[in-house]
């Protein structure tokens, strides 16, 4: 007699597992997948020769970058030379992570939330290291949490904890882009609630926080939509962008953008209300208006030029990821590239030397 195979479960999703087991299949996730693809003992999302001075040699042409000239020694010495540095091992990185309502929303396999928790778990096994130390700051409804910089799993683990059992508000944000697309102005997240609540922490007080408690030179990572205060025009600066440039100055700056398939282009399923959660503004919208749906994709596709236009001006790598895609093959792409360009030759402006 032949035995009928028992049917096959698919896979649950990460949404759909409790805190724990999310936390044990992000961190295989990151430790067999990522880290058997990124190999290396000091593996950065953002690698590159070091920062610590370990002295000058002569120049050899050819061979060394202009750009690490040592000038003070080659005046003094009548003789070219160039910088030595150390590469960095020991590493301290402070994460900046949105926890607002805005990112309590998803159509795919994840939600913006879920995303940034895979995200933060990423950097964090993927920089942990012998001295490194990791920190974070966390953006809630109800303010700005902090977590020390620490090293060692136990703080990872914890941090990561934190962030999956967090309670949510709930709730999506893709009301301001329909106001964009209908031509009235979008609502500025961050501002006063329409019932009177007080505002909640806004991207620009969780940069400000960040630049307080990182004094050294590391790495900065900030995980959002980078929705809060874009302004209606594209040439305007949001209110964060003095603060992130700030902080590019001094650290290596890695902006990871989410986003959702469907703050990108409205489906047509007739008649939805959209509440921003944010702001507590609430509109109903026929979507099987097709002028309508074009005119919020166009909008949603300038809003999204913005904050790319806006994160290049301040000098701070991108990482877009959606709920949509798999997050850890997006996350080896950006550090592949990012390694082809540290490893490039730079271009030479000012003819042979």
């Amino acid at each position: 007699m032949r035995r009928r195979a028992a049917p096959t479960l698919p896979d649950p999703g990460l949404t759909d597992l409790a805190p724990d087991e999310r936390l044990r299949r992000l961190e295989l996730t990151v430790t067999r997948r990522l880290d058997g693809l990124l190999h290396g003992q000091y593996r950065g999302l953002l690698p590159g020769p070091g920062s610590e001075v370990a002295g000058s040699r002569e120049y050899r042409p050819g061979e060394d970058e202009v750009r690490r000239m040592d000038w003070a020694v080659t005046a003094r010495t009548t003789v070219p030379h160039v910088r030595e540095v150390d590469a960095d091992r020991e590493l301290t990185t402070w994460l900046l992570v949105d926890a607002s309502p805005s990112m309590e929303y998803g159509t795919a396999t994840l939600d913006k939330r879920e995303l940034a928790v895979a995200a933060v778990a990423a950097v964090g096994f993927l920089t942990a290291g012998v001295g490194s130390r990791l920190g974070a700051l966390v953006l809630a409804p109800d303010g700005v949490r902090r977590f020390p910089a620490r090293g060692g799993r136990t703080h990872l683990l914890g941090l990561l904890r934190a962030l999956l059992a967090a309670p949510r508000v709930g709730g999506h944000d893709v009301a301001g882009q329909l106001a964009a697309a209908d031509a009235a102005p979008r609502p500025q997240f961050g501002a006063s609630r329409p019932d009177g609540g007080a505002a909640p922490p806004g991207l620009a007080d969780g940069l400000d926080g960040v630049g307080r408690v990182a004094r050294g030179r590391g790495l900065v990572v900030v995980v959002s939509d980078f929705l809060d205060g874009l302004p209606d025009d594209p040439d305007a600066a949001p209110p964060w962008e003095v603060l992130l440039r700030r902080l590019a100055v001094r650290h290596q700056v890695l902006a990871v953008e989410v986003t959702d398939p469907r703050e990108l282009e409205l489906p047509d399923v007739g008649l939805v209300a959209l509440v921003d959660p944010e702001t507590g503004r609430r509109r109903e919208v026929w979507t099987g208006d097709r002028a309508l749906r074009e005119r919020y994709a166009q909008a949603a596709a300038a809003q999204r030029d913005q904050i790319r236009a806006t994160l290049r001006r301040c000098g701070a790598n991108h990482l877009a990821l959606r709920t949509d895609r798999d997050w850890s093959a997006d996350i080896v792409r950006h550090v592949h590239a990012q390694r082809r360009l540290a490893a490039a030759p730079a271009p030479n402006r000012g003819g042979a030397a």
